[in-house]
């Protein structure tokens, strides 16, 4: 093979690489011709924002992707529209703090989860104000408390990152 040949055959394996490693914004549909889900794929994997939708249209969820795992923070709505949770993700796993919301989107209940599992605490809200704190570890409820007072007295500010 000649040198000219071999310079045409490398550009080409080059741009054959680079096109299929290429980013490509992807939409789905249902049956209905609504939009299903929409977002970043590379490598045939979702990457980066992602947006999936309710069979009526309305937003059902959103957030970032790497290598088809959840990332970073996301939200998920309920089929009225109303935010229904929104927390952080870490390879795919829930992580941190988790809000979650009733039907009107008025906050219910603040999470703090490790590795898709309720770990640390959780403060549950009626009328926006704390009514009642659970700690828990590895997904298991292990204290609770009903009197506000006596929770702050037990535990740290610290305790909450």
């Amino acid at each position: 093979m000649s040198s000219i040949q071999s310079s045409i055959f490398g550009l080409i394996l080059f741009f054959t690489l680079s096109l299929s490693a290429q980013k490509a914004y992807q939409k789905i549909y249902f049956k209905n011709s609504n939009l299903k889900e929409e977002g970043w794929q590379k490598n045939n994997q979702k990457v980066d924002y992602w947006k999936f939708y309710y069979n009526n249209g309305v937003l059902q969820k959103e957030g970032h992707f790497s290598q088809d795992k959840e990332i970073k923070y996301w939200y998920f709505y309920h089929k009225s529209g109303s935010k229904e949770s929104e927390g952080h993700f870490v390879n795919g796993k829930k992580n941190k703090w988790w809000l979650f919301y009733d039907k009107s989107g008025i906050l219910s209940r603040k999470s703090q989860f490790k590795n898709n599992q309720k770990s640390g605490y959780c403060f549950i809200y009626e009328n926006g104000k704390i009514v009642k704190a659970e700690k828990f570890k590895a997904g298991q409820k292990i204290k609770e408390w009903t009197n506000m007072k006596s929770f702050r007295k037990e535990n740290k500010i610290s305790d909450f990152q």
